[in-house]
C-alpha cells in the first residue's frame, strides 16, 4: 500500500468479487481493521482459523501471514493504515503479543458508535483535500473503543492506573530488546526496580496474562516467523530465542501450537507454496 491510510465499506459487490476470487495467503506492510456489522468472516492467521461473527472486529497486524473469507451476507468496514500513521496505539504496542485477532461487540450501542466513526473517517477521506489529522484522531478513537471491548473479555481486575500503564509499556520495551535471551521474570522485574509479584499484577491488569506467559508468547511468535521466513534449523532458532535444548524448545512449541516446529514449518511451506 502506497498511501498511509485507506478505508472502504464492505458491500455486496466486493463480497461477491472476493468469493469469486479468493484471497491467497499474503503479508501486508500495513495494519488492517475489519469492522463486521453483518454476516461472518473466517480469518486465517498464523496458521490458525478464527471465525468472527458480526457484530465484531478483526485486527490483522502488519507482517502476519493470513487470508480472510467472508460469508455472502458479510457487511462492514475495512480500514488499512501504516503503523507510522497511528503510532503508539494499543494494537501497535500489543500486536506482537496478541494470540487472538477477533473481538466481539458487547452491546448494540458499541457497533453503532464504531460504525459512526467509520462513516466519519470515510466522509473525510473522500474529500478533495482530506484532513489526515482529523482521520488520525477518529482512527485512534476507534482503536480505543476496540481495546476497551478486548479488555471486557479479560478476567475481572481493578482498573489499571496510569502508573501501571507506564510500567507495562516499559516492560514491553525491555522485553522487545531482551526476549531472545533466557532472561526470566526476575530479570525483568529487576530492570524495572519492582518485585516479580508487582510486575505480575501489572501484567494481569493490563493484559490478562502473567509475566512468564507474555515472555513465552513473544518468543513463540518470533519462532513462528523464523520458521516461516528463514532456513535456520530448529535447534538454531530455539537457541537464538534462549532455549538451550532443542527438545525443550520443541515441547514448549508443541504445547502452545499443537505442532512441533518441524511440523509447523512443513505445513507453512505447503500452504504458502
Amino acid at each position: 500500500m502506497q498511501q498511509l491510510f485507506n478505508i472502504f465499506e464492505v458491500t455486496q459487490s466486493n463480497v461477491d468479487y472476493r468469493l469469486a476470487h479468493p484471497e491467497p495467503l499474503c503479508r501486508h506492510d500495513y495494519e488492517e481493521i475489519l469492522v463486521g456489522t453483518n454476516g461472518q468472516l473466517d480469518h486465517y492467521i498464523d496458521f490458525r482459523i478464527e471465525r468472527s461473527v458480526a457484530p465484531s472486529v478483526v485486527f490483522i497486524p502488519m507482517g502476519k501471514i493470513h487470508y480472510t473469507q467472508p460469508s455472502k451476507d458479510a457487511r462492514g468496514w475495512v480500514i488499512q493504515y501504516k503503523s507510522e500513521f497511528a503510532p503508539g496505539t494499543p494494537f501497535s504496542t500489543f500486536s506482537k503479543f496478541l494470540e487472538t485477532s477477533c473481538y466481539p461487540f458487547s452491546t448494540p450501542e458499541t457497533i453503532e458508535r464504531m460504525t459512526g466513526l467509520c462513516q466519519m473517517m470515510n466522509r473525510e477521506y473522500q474529500m478533495a483535500s482530506p484532513d489526515y489529522l482529523v482521520i488520525r484522531h477518529l482512527l485512534c478513537a476507534l482503536i480505543a473503543m476496540i481495546d476497551s471491548e478486548r479488555k471486557k473479555n479479560l478476567p475481572a481486575v481493578p482498573e489499571a492506573k496510569s502508573t501501571q500503564v507506564m510500567l507495562f509499556n516499559n516492560f514491553l520495551k525491555i522485553l522487545e530488546a531482551n526476549f531472545r535471551s533466557a532472561a526470566g521474570c526476575k530479570t525483568y522485574a529487576e530492570k524495572l526496580n519492582i518485585s516479580v509479584r508487582h510486575l505480575n499484577n501489572v501484567c494481569h491488569a493490563m493484559f490478562g496474562k502473567s509475566v512468564s506467559e507474555i515472555i513465552e508468547t513473544r518468543k513463540l511468535l518470533e519462532a513462528r516467523q523464523l520458521l516461516i521466513g528463514t532456513s535456520r534449523t530448529v535447534s538454531e532458532i530455539g537457541f537464538d530465542l534462549g532455549y538451550n535444548e532443542k527438545s525443550y524448545f520443541t515441547r514448549v512449541f508443541h504445547k502452545k501450537t499443537g505442532l512441533t516446529p518441524t511440523e509447523f514449518r512443513t505445513a507453512a511451506k505447503s500452504l504458502t507454496s
